[in-house]
């Protein structure tokens, strides 16, 4: 199935969480991930991509890929919204601060002009349909950051939503990792290449 046909189907099938993880059979499913990435020196004001490239390495289709990222720490834990930390100060209309603020139509996947992952009752968490034994998919969010500092991102990939639904590695573990990122507020030196386009200045370390 190509990129776009999935987002569609994804698409259509998000109608409800609860309509989508009543269709996910229960057992363990092997997927890898095969590349993830994402920028680790940002500025404020800058857009970056967060890639993440799943693979269903198993015998049976994952019934509904789930990615779940989260900035790690109590902070981060404790916020409501993706990408975002949570200010403990008391009285707060609004304690959830993004770090980062999510493009609109966002997330998707790569090659598809399409949104893609469909939200869940968890903010955090973006589904994407169900994959095939041997398919592959890479989910792409673009994120400005926001708020300078130090971060670590994590993200794990999942079967569905249900508890019984559980994605495993060829070696037994969750599939998922982290990303360090700096954010500053300083401006790179920048110059306009060949192209015409706007470029940071590397200077030999």
């Amino acid at each position: 199935m190509g990129s776009a046909v999935l987002a569609m189907a994804v698409l259509l099938s998000a109608c409800g969480e609860s309509s989508s993880s009543s269709n996910e059979k229960s057992g363990t499913y092997e997927v890898a991930v095969t590349g993830a990435s994402f920028p680790s020196h940002q500025f404020v004001g800058q857009t970056s991509l967060l890639k993440i490239a799943a693979r269903d390495t198993g015998e049976k289709p994952v019934p509904n890929l789930a990615i779940t990222v989260n900035v790690e720490g109590k902070e981060g834990e404790a916020a409501r919204i993706p990408f975002a930390i949570h200010d403990p100060q008391a009285g707060l209309a609004g304690p959830d601060r993004p770090v980062w603020v999510l493009s609109a139509a966002y997330p998707r996947l790569a090659g598809s002009s399409h949104t893609a992952g469909a939200e869940t009752s968890n903010a955090k968490t973006y589904t994407f349909g169900e994959l095939k034994p041997g398919e592959s998919v890479e989910a792409v969010w673009k994120l400005s950051a926001v708020r300078p500092g130090k971060y670590t991102i994590g993200y794990e990939v999942e079967a569905g939503l249900t508890g019984n639904t559980k994605a495993k590695t060829s070696s037994g573990v969750t599939p998922g990792d982290t990303f360090v990122t700096q954010i500053t507020t300083e401006l790179p030196e920048t110059e306009v290449n060949a192209a015409g386009e706007i470029v940071e200045i590397k200077h030999p370390k």
